[in-house]
This record gives C-alpha cells, structure tokens and sequence, in this order.
C-alpha cells in the first residue's frame, strides 16, 4: 500500500454517516382533520356549497393527515376576511389615510455560491457580483408631520418589458442550487429602451432633462451603468451613488435601491443640500430584473427639515 493509500484510509470513516440531532419546532394552532371539515367551510362562509364540502371531506379523509398546524386561525380570518375570499386581492396594500407599510428586502448568496466551471462563464460573473444585503423601508400614507419626517414621494411606477429579451437574465432552482445565466447583450438591451421608459414617466411632468433628475439606478454590473451613462448623456456625478453601493456592497438585488436611496439622503444632509435628493425635486429610480424588464419610479424629494 502507497502512502498516498494509506493516508486516504486515515481520512476515510469506517462507519454509516449518522443523525446526532434533530430539532423541530410547530405553531400553536392546531387543527384536526375531523373538525377542519365544518370549521373550512364555517369561516369562508361556503356552507351552502354542499357538494363541495362532501367532496373535501373525502380529500380529508384520503390525505391520512389526522392534524395539522397552521398559522391563520379564526379571528385572523375574521379581521382579514379577504384572505379566505377564493382569488381576491388579499395581500393588497389599500390606500388607507394613515395606512403604514414595513417592506423588508433580504437577500443572501448562499444559494448561488460555487465554484468555477468553463461551461458556465455567466455563473463567474454572478460570483463576482453578488453580495448579502438585507434593508428596509416604511411606506406611510397622510403622515403625521408632528411626528413623522417624509424622505421621498412615490409619486408613479410602471414595469416595461424589453422585446426580444426572453431569457436575457434567467435564475434556475436546481439541485445545485440557484443558477445565474445572463446574456452579454443585456447592457444594450436597457439602453436601447431606458430613453422611452424616461419619456412616457417624465413627459407628464414636463421632464426632458435627464440631469435635472437624482438617480437611484440598480446596480446590476459596471456595464450596465456605463452605458445608460453613455446613451442619455449623464454627467458623472449623477450616478455616483450608485456607484458606491456597488464599490462597497456589491449587487445585493432587491436590497440594492434601498441602500442607495440611503446613501443619497446621508449625504444630501452632509452636505445641507435642499432637498435629500442632492438638493433636486425630481427623481427617477430604475430596477433592472428577469424578463428581461425595466421598473420605473418616479420620485420626489422632500426639503431638508432644519433646527
């Protein structure tokens, strides 16, 4: 035996690969199959629907689940009644006077990370990119302005879908996890259509001037920046906040524009701009995602508040 061999053996466990732990962990709400029955079709109101009910009693009973612990129970259903309203709109947010929404972006590479391979380039390019990121955002309707400080206004939002540009960035879950394709043309697919997602956002306001406005523009590669940069004849600095996130954090996705709205509001207080949008009124943030599609915002921003 080599003692290449013999150190493999060393290395080799002798034994079946073995459990130590297990951990589990339940809801508190409980439900069993004998009473879920009446108890369904009780709180959707759906009791006059007789044959349907007979039929889910039968799904029931061959599913061989005796109990089962979920997290909606009767007097959430009773305050939320669209959530049980078959193909309603129950996770809308209503226009409420004072309605307040906490949007959490999280965001974690774990899933795409691995290593290099020469049938894979796109993946390298998304391994060079990709970062952790994790942000949040309250969004507030009539605030309280005795108490509550306003940074920007959501003033329109509209998704374009770029022709001819199916599976320009494709995610796939897989066994290995998530993969990343991207198309190389992807910089001049946006350029080539960002200019008329600008013109139907800002011709209602009387906007023409791609640098009267702040930028909040997805970092999804240096590329990308460079030629939007390029194509709408942007000065530099209109794309310098967006530049640091990406120098600093890398493309966190969906957390990405939330970090660089921060920013430009951290520094349009340091430098006591008049507003938190670098001293602007108006401003356009961009999302470039699958599809391939282009999500336009159009921003306003809201004066300094000084002492």
């Amino acid at each position: 035996m080599t003692l290449v061999e013999e150190i493999r053996n060393a290395q080799c466990a002798k034994g079946l690969t073995t459990i130590l732990a297990i951990g589990t962990t339940t809801l508190d709400h409980c439900v069993y199959w004998f009473d879920y029955v009446d108890y369904y079709f009780r709180v959707t109101k759906s009791e006059h629907m007789t044959k349907l009910k007979k039929k889910f009693n039968c799904i029931c009973e061959k599913s061989m689940i005796k109990k089962r612990y979920i997290h909606l129970t009767e007097k959430m259903l009773e305050d939320h009644p669209n959530i049980d309203a078959c193909r309603a709109l129950s996770l809308n947010i209503k226009n409420n006077a004072g309605a307040q929404v906490l949007v959490v972006c999280s965001e974690i590479t774990v899933v795409v990370f691995r290593g290099p391979s020469k049938t894979a380039l796109d993946s390298l390019v998304g391994q060079a990119l990709f970062g952790d990121g994790f942000a949040t955002v309250i969004i507030g309707l009539d605030l309280d302005l005795s108490i509550e400080q306003p940074l920007f206004q959501l003033v329109s939002t509209a998704q374009t879908f770029i022709p001819n540009s199916q599976g320009a960035i494709v995610r796939n879950l897989c066994e290995v996890g998530l993969t990343f394709h991207l198309w190389p043309n992807v910089p001049i697919l946006i350029s080539h259509n960002i200019g008329k997602c600008l013109t139907q956002a800002f011709d209602p306001l009387g906007i023409s001037d791609w640098n009267s406005l702040f930028w909040i523009a997805h970092l999804d590669s240096p590329a990308i920046l460079d030629v939007v940069e390029a194509k709408l004849n942007l000065e530099k600095k209109k794309l310098e906040a967006t530049r640091h996130v990406l120098s600093e954090y890398g493309n966190m996705s969906s957390a990405c524009v939330l970090f660089i709205l921060n920013e430009m509001r951290n520094k349009s207080l340091k430098w006591k701009k008049a507003t938190i949008g670098e001293g602007l009124d108006w401003g356009v943030l961009f999302g470039f995602g699958l599809g391939l599609t282009i999500e336009t915002v159009v921003l306003h921003s809201i004066p300094t508040f000084t002492n």
